[in-house]
């Protein structure tokens, strides 16, 4: 876990879906100023700072089993609820029943309903170009949200199909999420404007007695994720595949960065935001956390992205840059060539246990076999998956400024997929490439993460 012990003015973290592992740092609970921590849904253990149970703070712990309060606050708990009266105790139960019959509605009980003090911020979306759908069409198109087919930080993805035989995808906000009304808004306001192939296609929203959805084409091959580390019969094995996929994801990276006025920061760039069509084509997908360049100079007192994807210079100023995003994109680049998650003890050792000081090492040796992942087909050209990890190694550089723009990230996989093809057509001439940096006398890459330390990796709670 990350400490954030120096981050005095830090309000607000939020890490929540991230697999995270081990207790809560113990320095959390002595940041002045925070109000908000969200950690649910990770794999968190052992005793909650008592810090951080202060009634001034904002504190969702759910979904990790093993993180508990101290056994003092228990046994405090206990002594408090013997105290209330058995018929108190009945009538709280009857206003929880009562209370979450109402919020269920007619055949909604998979819908959270937003709170009243939410709704009045929403005015500004009847302004906005989107299709508006009406409750009951989505009701139909999705049989009353009869088939989940996700779950993110926003809330539940239920399948559905319009009367037209479109097929979508829709995203219903939960209130007890913390990407809340401000990600809706940001959402519509953002995809209303914005198209591009390699983008999800946005459809419209609906804002109806107090439900709030987002509607998007189906993308019938789910998340990059799910083929680079679920069940082996879905796995890519195709290089050249991967490396479609990375021009694809590209090409929508520089749409944001250089195709919109102002440029777009995307903030949460990571595999399982690369979304893949029934012809194996990836688009970026989750603009909630996306930003207006020209809203980008204010520093943020907010902890938001995803541990391991999270450009380690953000630790430092706090705020986001378009660099961030080549950060982000250059671990999805070795997550293609491995097929390993960002951060694992598992597969990088308790002595780095991040793919990129794995990385690095095995470059460094000129070891290029010790990275890629084992389930590829063996056809694939190594000077293609050397050109790759190195860009990637270059993407994840510690200063922003020494990373390449993302256009120069996309002429790099171009020039990658090139060798392949020409490899396929056997016409492959002495592809000099590694004129600079053969692959047999491999150079020493500044690549170093000082931000992501060995040691900070390498604590017990992370085990």
């Amino acid at each position: 876990m990350p400490d954030f012990g120096g981050f005095l003015n830090l309000q607000i973290i939020h890490l929540e879906n991230n697999e995270l592992t081990g207790p809560l740092p113990s320095s959390w609970a002595n940041l002045p100023n925070l109000k908000e921590v969200y950690v649910q849904n990770n794999n968190l253990s052992g005793v909650i700072p008592k810090g951080l149970l202060r009634e001034n703070i904002a504190f969702n712990y759910s979904g990790n089993l093993g993180l508990h309060p101290s056994r003092e606050t228990k046994s405090n708990l206990i002594i408090i609820f013997s105290t209330i009266g058995a018929g108190l105790l009945l009538l709280l139960f009857a206003a929880c029943y009562l209370y979450k019959y109402k919020k269920q509605g007619r055949k909604r009980g998979k819908i959270w309903r937003l709170r009243n003090d939410q709704l009045n911020v929403l005015g500004e979306l009847d302004t906005e170009p989107a299709h508006r759908f009406e409750l009951s069409e989505i009701e139909d198109a999705t049989g009353y949200f009869d088939k989940l087919i996700g779950k993110g930080g926003f809330g539940s993805v239920y399948y559905g199909k319009l009367d037209d035989g479109c097929e979508i995808a829709v995203k219903v906000h939960n209130t007890e999420s913390n990407q809340g009304i401000r990600e809706f808004i940001n959402e519509v306001t953002l995809l209303s404007r914005i198209h591009h192939k390699n983008l999800v296609k946005f459809l419209g929203y609906s804002q109806q007695e107090g439900n709030h959805m987002l509607v998007y084409e189906f993308m019938h091959e789910g998340t990059l994720t799910e083929h680079l580390r679920g069940p082996p019969e879905k796995k890519i094995t195709s290089w050249v595949t991967r490396m479609d996929i990375a021009e694809d994801a590209a090409k929508g990276i520089e749409y944001l960065h250089t195709g919109c006025l102002p440029a777009i920061i995307h903030r949460d760039l990571k595999s399982s935001n690369i979304l893949l069509d029934m012809n194996m084509r990836a688009k970026v997908s989750d603009f909630g956390l996306s930003k207006l360049m020209a809203d980008g100079s204010k520093v943020s007192s907010m902890i938001r992205g995803t541990f391991g994807y999270l450009d380690p210079e953000y630790y430092a100023t706090q705020q986001f840059t378009v660099k961030s995003d080549i950060f982000g994109f250059g671990i999805i680049l070795l997550e293609l060539v491995s097929g390993y998650s960002p951060i694992s003890a598992e597969h990088f050792g308790d002595n780095s246990q991040y793919i990129v000081e794995w990385a690095r090492k095995h470059i460094e040796s000129g070891n290029i076999h010790a990275i890629i992942d084992k389930s590829l087909e063996p056809t694939y050209e190594i000077q293609s998956v050397w050109k790759i990890t190195e860009v990637a190694l270059m993407c994840v550089k510690p200063r922003g400024m020494d990373r390449p723009s993302i256009s120069e990230v996309l002429k790099e996989i171009q020039e990658a997929i090139l060798i392949e093809q020409k490899a396929a057509t056997g016409r492959v001439e002495s592809i000099d490439i590694f004129a600079r940096r053969p692959p047999e006398f491999a150079p020493k890459l500044d690549i170093s993460i000082s931000a992501f330390s060995t040691e900070s990796f390498a604590q017990p709670s992370l085990r």
